[in-house]
């Protein structure tokens, strides 16, 4: 099993990144988060987790150990492959998960794409308390407005990752400003970058 690798980043795709080590090239799928911090050319070391399925290999990369341990376990909820355990790392943080569960806030889980009200249910019940406590006070990455829902929305409709959309907006929510204010200031935030 691949649990770990280092070295050089080749090529970004997305979700992917191809990681040249020792004359190979590792195809990994990675968060929006993790590729945001990525650059051509530059090193990298990523703990990774080796899915293997019947007809495929897949590699998954992430920066924390952490990251790739909360990965392993939210595959064992019943419904949660390793794409959705991925998309719910794309939007929350091991740490910002595990307040959610703890809170038992199911709407602040929804907010993952592929996550309805009985998958968030299932992440309560299941996982519960396995992921331990926070290690830091983070503060909520997922806005809880309806324009602020509206405003991701449109930004993904954009072009923008979930990831990268949530976070523009997170900083925006709660400054009472209209759905088309908060979408030109969010715009202007992002700049002319796709992430």
């Amino acid at each position: 099993m691949i649990s770990y690798l280092t070295g050089q980043v080749h090529a970004l795709k997305g979700d992917r990144a191809v990681i040249i080590n020792g004359g190979f090239g590792f195809d990994v799928s990675i968060t929006g988060r993790a590729a945001s911090d990525m650059r051509h050319g530059a090193a990298v070391e990523l703990y990774t987790s080796l899915v293997v399925r019947e007809d495929s290999l897949t590699l998954y990369g992430f920066p924390t150990e952490d990251e790739r341990d909360t990965f392993e376990l939210l595959q064992t909820v019943s419904g949660v492959g390793p794409r959705l355990a991925l998309a719910i790392l794309d939007v929350f943080t091991p740490d910002d998960l595990r307040l959610a569960l703890a809170d038992k806030n199911e709407k602040q889980l929804q907010r993952v794409p592929g996550v309805g009200k009985k998958s968030a249910q299932r992440l309560i019940l299941e996982i519960g308390d396995k992921l331990g406590p926070a290690t830091a006070q983070s503060k909520p990455v997922a806005p809880s407005s309806e324009t602020a829902d509206e405003v991701i929305a449109a930004l993904v409709n954009l072009g923008w990752q979930q990831s990268v959309a949530t976070r523009a907006v997170a900083d925006l929510d709660g400054l009472e400003l209209s759905t088309s204010d908060m979408l030109r200031t969010a715009l202007v935030n992002l700049g002319g970058t796709r992430g």
